[in-house]
């Protein structure tokens, strides 16, 4: 399960800078905004994990690198090491059902790495988050850094029946850092942190052509046929906007349309060891206006639709975006398919279709499909913000932070703009046990 904020919920793919304040310090934080860093400690306390974000976007050529640091406690280590690793598993079965070594998962993408004691041929220059974090917890803090491939799957939740419990099914990303005498050692609850992270895909910046559809039916004792062109206005669509259908009817036979039958469907292509293919409406208008339309007439009409999860909360196995509070999450987004993609190791790849069929009265259907793109728009990227003057700077209010070190602020440069930390909720469910399964 995605870790969420303190109030349970979820933030978008834009919510790494959010400036939301939450309980006491609501009107401190409205006056003094800085950069967002969530954190998690291990149970013991001896290793922290600092992040810069959640949601790590996939820009098609590139995928955001995974970098932060981890503070650790080395008189808790002694000879032992410290390690991180990053894992995109595919899990198609609850976590109750493995037994006897089996588990119902599949591991898409996996890197480890050596975090302490650092290991000099690895080490790669730091990132300006990391410098910032390293001079503000100290010299305990050691960088992490992960490069996902780009052709890595993307965040997808089948979505849980009512009742269901522990991870839901669907392609999820783990970062984990662990204290261990090697790493194939297996990992302690008690000195490791786990986060879940998400690999996010916003809208393509050129969309493709317009969807565009036509079909001709013949029936036994008519001499012409009837036909239907069908159109969007678009390919590209972005979560909660309209969808406007273009219905062109010429009815040149004897037969008489009774009504037309619009749906929205999402089709999810199970990618295991053989593909199988899930389809689900969304969005369905069922409409008898300009209808009936008989013989030697036409009809010209444009019909709305619109996906909604709000309107589709009870379908189990729908594939969402990731997240899996209702209020905060949506359909899945389009998986964006290159020429270097391989399907098997997408895990979950989503696609939509609007599928536009009319009702013969006597007579057979008469149906056309129209794919298209849902997805979420690309956010517009603030420009880089310069390095401060250290001659103008003020000096930083050191009451905003309440760091969890032994250092006392004035060790630290105060050369920076503001960290806030933020910890990673823990929602914890109860499972069949009786036993709470941390998310």
């Amino acid at each position: 399960m995605l870790a969420a904020d303190g109030d349970g919920g979820y933030n978008g793919p834009a919510a790494n800078m959010d400036t939301s304040e939450e309980g006491g310090n609501e009107g401190k934080d409205q006056k003094k905004q800085g950069t967002r860093v969530f954190k998690k400690s291990s149970p013991n306390g001896k290793i922290t994990v600092y992040l810069g974000k959640r949601d790590f976007v996939d820009h098609l050529t590139h995928v955001d690198p995974v970098d932060g640091v981890i503070l650790v406690d080395k008189e808790y280590l002694k000879d032992r090491k410290v390690f991180s690793h990053i894992l995109a598993a595919f899990r198609y079965g609850r976590e109750d059902l493995d037994v006897l070594g089996l588990t119902f998962r599949k591991d898409l993408y996996i890197a480890s790495a050596q975090v302490y004691p650092p290991q000099p041929a690895e080490q790669k220059p730091l990132t300006r988050l990391q410098e910032r974090l390293i001079k503000k917890l100290g010299q305990n803090a050691y960088p992490f850094f992960f490069e996902m491939p780009k052709n890595a799957p993307s965040s997808v939740t089948l979505q849980p029946a009512p009742g269901d419990t522990g991870k839901p099914c669907g392609v999820d990303y783990e970062l984990k850092a662990f204290v261990a005498d090697s790493i194939e050692e297996k990992a302690h609850k008690r000195n490791s942190v786990r986060l879940a992270i998400r690999k996010v895909t916003y809208a393509p910046s050129t969309p493709g052509p317009q969807p565009f559809a036509e079909a001709s039916r013949e029936f036994m004792m008519s001499a012409n046929p009837l036909h239907l062109e069908c159109s969007l206005d678009k390919e590209l669509y972005y979560h909660g906007e309209p969808i406007n259908v273009n219905v062109q009817i010429t009815n040149n036979s004897n037969k008489t349309v009774k009504k037309i039958r619009i749906s929205v469907r999402q089709f999810a292509d199970i990618c295991l060891f053989s593909t199988a293919q899930y389809k689900c409406p969304v969005a369905i208008l069922e409409t008898e206006d300009g209808f009936p339309v008989g013989p030697s007439q036409t009809l010209s009409k444009v019909y709305t639709v619109c996906p909604l999860l709000k309107n589709n909360l009870d379908k189990r196995g729908l594939a969402l975006d990731g997240k899996l509070k209702h209020e905060d999450t949506n359909l899945a987004s389009s998986t964006i398919m290159t020429k270097d993609t391989t399907r098997e190791n997408l895990g979950i790849v989503v696609q939509y279709k609007v599928k536009i069929r009319l009702i013969v009265a006597y007579g057979g259907d008469l149906s056309v499909e129209l794919p298209f793109t849902l997805s979420h728009p690309k956010p517009e990227t603030p420009p880089p913000s310069p390095k401060p003057d250290r001659a103008q700077e003020a000096p930083v209010d050191t009451n905003l932070i309440n760091l969890e070190t032994s250092e006392t602020p004035d060790s630290y440069g105060k050369d920076d703009d503001d960290i806030i930390f933020e910890d990673f909720a823990r929602m914890r469910l109860k499972d069949h046990e009786g036993g709470d399964t941390e998310a």
